[in-house]
């Protein structure tokens, strides 16, 4: 089975490098870009066919060490 992680600085959360790449992107003539915020993106194989299982352990793993809970929000999808 295969799970899809994404980790999202909360909205309420200042967002620096979020905030760099925004300027960075106007000095290049990308002036169209409004507010921009940076994440991760994980992909993780679990050697397991049961769902309830899987959903356990991935959200164990966001939460032990994918995200900072106090900064970040996360989400996952699990196919296969």
């Amino acid at each position: 089975m295969k799970a899809t992680v994404y980790v999202t600085i909360k909205q309420n959360v200042l967002d620096p490098q979020g905030t760099a790449v925004q300027g960075a992107l106007h000095s290049l003539g990308f002036s169209e870009v409004g507010k921009v915020r940076i994440g991760k993106y994980l992909e993780v194989e679990l050697d397991t066919n049961d769902r309830a299982e899987a959903e356990t352990r991935v959200k164990a793993m966001c939460e032990k060490l994918f995200a900072n809970t106090v900064v970040e929000d996360y989400r996952f999808e699990l196919e296969g």
